[in-house]
């Protein structure tokens, strides 16, 4: 029996959806984690990585890589090395700081993030695909709600 069933009779309505959207959550990054790798052989940090410089065209330091995805420098380092042996990454010296360096992406790895997330946006659609675009809307406006009322209580 999943976490979701076992609460269902146990806890309130509150927790039941909390289990809902964390079960949702990993089934669908489960999906996603499965595919990176059938069609890309890549992992979802490497996807991640690679997301976080395609918004940053200039590149970014590698301790603001580690606090974007929320992972240890080491782990940025070790995938940003093996980005980096494909040819996907650079690393570029940070004028006045001798000892770090921004990373960004290639024009070769642009072109592989860029196949890679137009993919990835197909497997998300995909996965909502139960729900109308009504329903998708007042998900989307209702999960609003809890975040912000979440960022307010952890603020105060």
């Amino acid at each position: 029996m999943d976490m979701e069933a076992r609460a269902h009779s146990e806890h309130p309505q509150e927790l039941r959806l909390w289990l809902r959207l964390l079960t949702c959550t990993q089934i669908v990054e489960k999906q996603v984690r499965t595919q990176l790798r059938a069609r890309f052989d890549t992992t979802l940090p490497r996807f991640d990585l690679m997301a976080q410089l395609e918004r940053a065209p200039e590149g970014l330091k590698m301790k603001e890589l580690s606090r974007r995805m929320m992972v240890t420098g080491g782990n940025v380092t070790g995938i940003t090395d093996q980005l980096a042996a494909e040819g996907l990454v650079d690393r570029v010296d940070v004028e006045g700081d001798r000892r770090a360096y921004c990373v960004r992406l290639t024009a070769k790895g642009r072109r592989v993030f860029n196949d890679m997330a137009q993919q990835h946006e197909q497997w998300i659609v995909e996965a909502f695909r139960a729900l109308s675009d009504k329903d998708i809307a007042t998900l989307y406006k209702l999960l609003g709600k809890v975040k912000d009322h979440a960022r307010e209580r952890a603020q105060g």
